[in-house]
């Protein structure tokens, strides 16, 4: 197939023309369906949604809903162009990590602005990222890969501690454990290799779940990009930072709070070596989140992937006259110019609220005297009431997310701890 010119697929609709329509991935594990959806609707775009199961009205409205292969992206690619033939789309947008290779081969077959899939695959395999990232000379851990069928306790002996291992295809920190002697290594690849030999993690990262990556551990201050590629270029939306130190043994994500306090001199580093590493990659076009580590010896690129952040940490952020995240990602799908778009100045941030024991959610306390809180927006419990609970590092999920804005980051900051002390959770211990 003959690629466009990026001008001609960057084109935008005209104002009086048809509606433009997009096609969202939208796996049912993700959060991010509402937000997307809703963004849509406010631009006044058309959404189709696609996901690994048919969704409740689609019989009713065939063109709204479709039904994807999202394990194997070739697959899913020739579903969607064969849907695209008769109900043209615009832009296919992948909404996590699940999604970003479906979405990248997809609009490579319908002639869209794209992500090479192979790029994309590379962004969500993190032992291909640190090969391809070491080579390039981009800051990131020295690494070793072990398959479940090594020796742990021969591998730990080739070891420099600490050091962290991890899967190679999870998310969200699942899986994620630091080891500070061999005892601990062991008890960590054990650790993990349960967690792979799960059906539903097996079946999802097939060969790969047969793997477990190790690396240094970097010690410094952890930080977020959040950012845009646009033509190859990286356009900075949001820098976070993380005030919590995320030392292990696990690595729970809790508080972001934008913009960052570090230094100018700083910020232009991160920004620079996320740039460098999406180059390296192969990443040309979309939403990207990037998480660095920064000290003595500049930033190191601890992840990068080819998607926008996750959970509902996006409602974070408003940009020009009060846009979502989202909005600005459909924009640039559609070829809209927003490189001219800043977040708003006012500091933001969010709490992900982690989940401290395992057991059954049985109540929830305290909300009203935490939304009272000054500078709290909102507080979300997306946990369900009698549902199971599953800690880091084999869980996936927080109990919820809470949301402030005020003066300055610090306030932001005081504001998302104070919330989350004055919440309760009930949480029957598991048996």
């Amino acid at each position: 197939m003959r690629r466009r010119s990026a001008g001609a697929a960057r084109r935008a609709l005209s104002a009086d023309g048809p509606a433009a329509r997009v096609l969202l991935l939208l796996p049912t594990t993700t959060y991010r369906a509402h937000d997307f959806i809703e963004a849509a609707a406010r631009l006044g775009v058309e959404t189709v949604v696609g996901s690994d199961r048919k969704q409740a009205l689609q019989e009713l409205q065939p063109t709204r809903g479709l039904t994807l292969d999202l394990r194997d992206p070739g697959t899913a690619a020739g579903q969607i162009a064969a849907f695209a033939a008769t109900n043209p789309l615009n832009a296919v947008i992948q909404t996590d990590d699940d999604t970003a290779v479906e979405a990248a081969a997809a609009s490579e077959r319908l002639g869209r602005p794209h992500n090479p899939p192979e790029a994309a695959r590379a962004a969500r395999r993190k032992d291909s990222l640190r090969r391809i990232l070491r080579a390039a000379g981009v800051p990131t851990p020295r690494y070793d890969l072990l398959t479940l069928d090594d020796d742990p306790g021969a591998a730990a002996l080739r070891q420099t501690f600490p050091c962290v291992l991890k899967p190679t295809f999870l998310a969200a920190s699942r899986g994620v454990i630091r080891a500070d002697d061999p005892g601990q290594f062991v008890a960590a690849f054990r650790r993990i290799e349960a967690l792979l030999c799960e059906p539903e993690v097996r079946e999802k990262g097939k060969d790969a779940a047969r793997l477990i990556l190790v690396e240094e551990f970097v010690p410094g201050f952890e930080v977020a990009v959040e950012g845009l590629l646009i033509g190859g270029r990286l356009k900075v939306l949001a820098l976070f930072d993380k005030p919590d130190p995320l030392d292990g043994p696990f690595f729970e994500e809790t508080l972001y709070v934008t913009p960052s306090r570090l230094p100018g001199s700083a910020r232009e580093a991160i920004a620079a070596t996320a740039a460098r590493a999406a180059r390296a990659l192969g990443l040309r076009e979309g939403p990207v989140h990037a998480e660095l580590r920064l000290n003595d010896r500049g930033p190191w690129l601890i992840e990068l992937a080819a998607r926008s952040i996750g959970g509902l940490c996006s409602r974070a952020l408003r940009f020009g006259t009060g846009r979502s995240l989202e909005e600005v990602i459909l924009l640039s799908a559609l070829g809209r110019d927003v490189t001219r778009l800043r977040r708003e100045s006012r500091p933001a941030g969010v709490m992900m609220i982690p989940i401290p024991r395992a057991g059954t959610l049985r109540g929830v306390s305290g909300l009203d005297a935490a939304r009272r809180v000054p500078g709290i927006e909102d507080i979300s419990i997306s946990a369900t009431i009698g549902r199971p609970l599953v800690p880091l590092p084999e869980g996936s999920s927080y109990l919820g997310f809470i949301f402030a804005r005020a003066a300055t980051p610090a306030r932001v900051e005081s504001a998302l701890r104070e919330a989350h002390r004055r919440v309760a959770f009930e949480i029957e211990p598991a048996r």
